[in-house]
């Protein structure tokens, strides 16, 4: 029996709690694809949630949008689906029901919200449904935590207050295994002082690889092929070569993992490879080892598995799965097992979601307090280079003095500890791109993208690297691609995407670009951006009110933007291009 359709007030309710979580922070194009589909069929028209009305009425195509050589609403359409996934899978997981956009049209459902847990947990649940009322009574023992990899299951339609019960097991499972990890690790402090939370020392699973210090662990990622024939060797190859880029894990090549000590496997994780539901497909499942919670789930079909598209499908996954703002990460933070290192990149991938003064603070002290400490990891040296640079782009109080000097000293100690770390090269190019050193920025930054093709992240930088180098037509389409891949970008990738868009004279994808930039009004270039894009679009309400805030804010880019362009070293011609655009937005004195 399929359960009732929740009320209006309850779908408005959770639609809000979805646009405001931080699974849907970064896409603007998301949330607002999002908030159209729900409000169009709550209010009765879910007959026109149609391919071409999206087109039109949310991302601002004309009356000659051709679905058939226009992938936009179905690339956005599926960027959606996999965000709304993760979202009910970690921040959501307690939400009472779902709200899914089922695959072959637009029109969203709701459904209960399942919640998949270890089998153990299952029987744990029949269990108390069955005990007797002394039973419940008295003190109730901590849950069995399971011997072997869970196979993880998906409840039948079960009530709310079975919801509920799920819920809470899955709780009393997580403070178990958090439990034997307290009386193993003792009371030893693994941090050292600084602003990083102290709950990390107690909650915070520090055992890694021995190479590191337990504060710099890394997420422990494994691949399991559980598919015989050629598309799944195939698929298991290039998971593994993609894996195995990332610095923000520690890829273990092995095929196998000890499950017999949840606790230590807490921020352990392994890919599986599956047979699909139809013939010649596969499915990609990405698990929590110690809870067997199923984090991701992909189905590639053939035509995703050939050899022509595996790349690219694979570098989706692993772009939404890996880095800080991904899957993994966000797990990790809501279950309270982060370590120093992880806690300090979360922080940092804060920072660049909304770029002000306190986020830049709190992710630079926490990476300076671990090297201070003598860390080992690169991607410390490679993050505090970046954020130093920020610092003297921004003119941040913190770190006193910061200079682009001490940015180039951080980065070539990343380089020396990580030679092949992509992030490592990426910050190189930042900064040669800071001092103007066009070819040189370009050098480095290819060769991240080189060192990990896989990493939307290393692609867009190198397409932000060409647009900014002046390379509008190589760099324009690498940026957008990147874009249309991720389920969630930091707003630079929109800012670089919208300059490149503007000087190749595409004026409606530059205003789409300058559009997603909303969240983040703290750089007076992305409010200039953001200007620009609502005169292009004629919303000049919107444009009056924006030119009220950049003159308010940053009068002294307002006097002046032309000298805020060349101290960044823009391009000659993209540094016109904008004061002229910024001056016909109504900036009177843009000189």
């Amino acid at each position: 029996m399929q359960p009732a359709t929740p009320a209006a007030p309850a779908v408005r309710e959770t639609l809000e709690r979805l646009l405001a979580s931080e699974t849907f922070g970064r896409s603007e194009r998301a949330r607002k694809l999002l908030r159209y589909l729900v409000e169009r069929e709550q209010a009765g028209e879910a007959d026109r949630l149609k391919g071409f009305s999206i087109a039109m009425d949310v991302f601002g195509k004309d009356g000659d949008f051709d679905p058939s050589t226009d992938a936009v609403v179905r690339v956005q359409a599926g960027r959606l689906r996999d965000l709304l996934q993760q979202y009910f899978a970690n921040e959501g997981i307690a939400e009472p029901f779902r709200i899914a956009i089922p695959r072959g049209g637009y029109v969203p459902a709701y459904e209960l919200n399942a919640i998949r847990l270890p089998e153990t947990a299952e029987r744990a649940i029949q269990a108390e449904t069955v005990a007797t009322s002394s039973a419940r009574a008295g003190a109730a023992e901590a849950p069995t935590v399971p011997a072997a990899l869970p196979t993880p299951i998906v409840a039948p339609a079960p009530s709310v207050a079975r919801h509920l019960r799920f819920f809470w097991m899955a709780i009393a499972l997580v403070i178990a295994m958090l439990g034997v990890l307290i009386l193993r690790q003792g009371s030893g402090a693994l941090l050292a002082g600084g602003d990083i939370p102290a709950t990390l020392e107690s909650a915070g699973l520090m055992g890694g690889v021995a190479a590191s210090p337990p504060s710099e662990a890394l997420p422990l990622v494994y691949i399991a092929v559980k598919a015989s024939g050629t598309d799944a060797s195939r698929v298991a190859a290039s998971l593994r070569a993609g894996l195995s880029g990332f610095d923000t894990i520690d890829f273990i090549g092995r095929d196998t993992v000890d499950t017999t000590d949840p606790a230590a496997n807490a921020a352990s994780f392994i890919f599986d490879i599956l047979p699909g539901p139809d013939t010649n497909d596969i499915t990609i499942e990405l698990q929590n080892v110690a809870t067997g919670r199923v984090l991701l789930s992909r189905n590639l079909t053939a035509a995703d598995s050939a050899p022509a598209a595996i790349e690219n499908r694979i570098a989706g996954i692993l772009s939404s799965a890996l880095p800080a703002s991904g899957t993994i990460y966000s797990y990790v933070e809501q279950s309270g097992i982060q370590t120093a290192l992880t806690q300090c990149l979360i922080l940092n991938d804060k920072y660049y979601l909304d770029q002000n003064a306190r986020t830049h603070q709190a992710a630079y002290r926490c990476l300076e307090t671990l090297a201070e400490n003598g860390a080992k990891s690169p991607l410390v040296y490679s993050e505090l280079a970046s954020l130093h640079l920020e610092a003297v782009n921004d003119h941040y109080a913190y770190p006193p003095d910061a200079t682009i000097e001490k940015a180039m000293t951080f980065a070539h100690r990343a380089l020396q500890m990580g030679p092949t770390s992509p992030y490592a090269h990426r910050s190189y190019g930042y900064i040669n791109s800071r001092l103007g050193n066009a070819d040189e920025a370009l050098r480095w930054m290819r060769k991240a993208y080189d060192l990990n093709p896989y990493d939307l992240a290393m692609a867009a930088a190198y397409g932000y690297g060409l647009v900014f180098a002046g390379r509008y037509a190589e760099g324009t389409p690498i940026l957008a691609q990147a874009v249309d891949a991720s389920s969630g970008h930091p707003t630079w990738w929109d800012f670089g995407l919208f300059a490149g868009e503007l000087m190749l004279g595409n004026t409606d994808k530059a205003a789409i670009a300058s559009s997603a930039l909303r969240t983040t009004a703290t750089k007076s270039h992305y409010l200039a951006a953001r200007l620009i894009g609502a005169r292009i679009a004629g919303r000049d309400t919107q444009a009056r009110k924006l030119l009220d805030e950049l003159t308010g804010q940053f009068p002294k880019f307002a006097a002046n933007p032309r000298a805020t362009f060349i101290d960044r070293k823009y391009p000659p011609d993209l540094t016109e291009r904008l004061v002229d655009a910024l001056r016909a937005a109504g900036l009177g004195n843009a000189s």
